[in-house]
């Protein structure tokens, strides 16, 4: 007896693989700028929205897609923040896809719009298997978390632009080797960018700003 075996994680991601070139050519037409915002929950990926948001919405228009299994929270915080915002809710997945995108996108509104960040959904598994069109994937690892993230998620760090090692004011707390994890990172992904910073603070804010705004700037050319 035979039988064909399908592998549809293989076809799913193929699937979004061209989903993601319908987005990110949606996004060269408007001339909008998307930054897919990734971490685990707790990590303080809503804070640092919040500081990003007020230190840029001067120069830039700015929108965010709030992806959440169920909650709104976070969007009544970056709309007080002063950016427009769409909830999304994944009916329980834990990330978003190309498809999910470009759906909110379309509902988000981007006419008006320069810069959209999508602050995926808080795991360190699943958002990096999904591209889904983003200019840049940034990732956020906090302290807390220790510095062993890129030996037990390598996917995420394999994938990520840039990574912010986020509530340096707490590191005499917590045993976290700062050089140890930049190495960790760096041997998965040699181009990734690493920024220690505080959200809460502002401590080294400004180098990820400066890195941002570079970027923005560099993809409207």
């Amino acid at each position: 007896m035979s039988f064909n075996i399908i592998e549809t994680k293989v076809n799913i991601l193929k699937d979004n693989d061209q989903e993601a070139t319908k987005v990110r050519a949606f996004l060269k037409e408007k001339n909008v700028f998307l930054v897919n915002l990734m971490a685990s929950p707790g990590s303080g990926k809503t804070t640092t929205l919040v500081r990003t948001i007020e230190a840029l919405k001067k120069d830039y228009r700015i929108g965010v897609m709030e992806a959440d299994m169920d909650s709104d929270v976070d969007a009544v915080t970056v709309q007080n923040a002063g950016a427009k915002v769409i909830q999304l809710h994944t009916g329980g997945s834990c990330h978003m896809d190309a498809d999910m995108t470009m759906r909110g996108l379309e509902a988000l509104g981007v006419d008006d719009l320069d810069v959209v960040f999508l602050e995926n959904v808080g795991n360190l598994v699943c958002p990096a298997e999904f591209d889904v069109g983003a200019n840049r994937k940034v990732m956020i690892l906090s302290v807390p978390e220790g510095d062993d993230k890129p030996l037990k998620y390598p996917l995420m760090f394999q994938v990520s632009d840039a990574l912010l090692i986020n509530k340096i004011d707490v590191a005499q707390i917590f045993d976290f080797d700062f050089d140890a994890c930049k190495e960790r990172a760096r041997k998965l992904n040699a181009n990734i960018e690493v920024f220690p910073l505080s959200s809460l603070t502002g401590e080294n804010f400004e180098e990820w700003l400066s890195w941002l705004r570079k970027q923005i700037e560099e993809d409207r050319r």
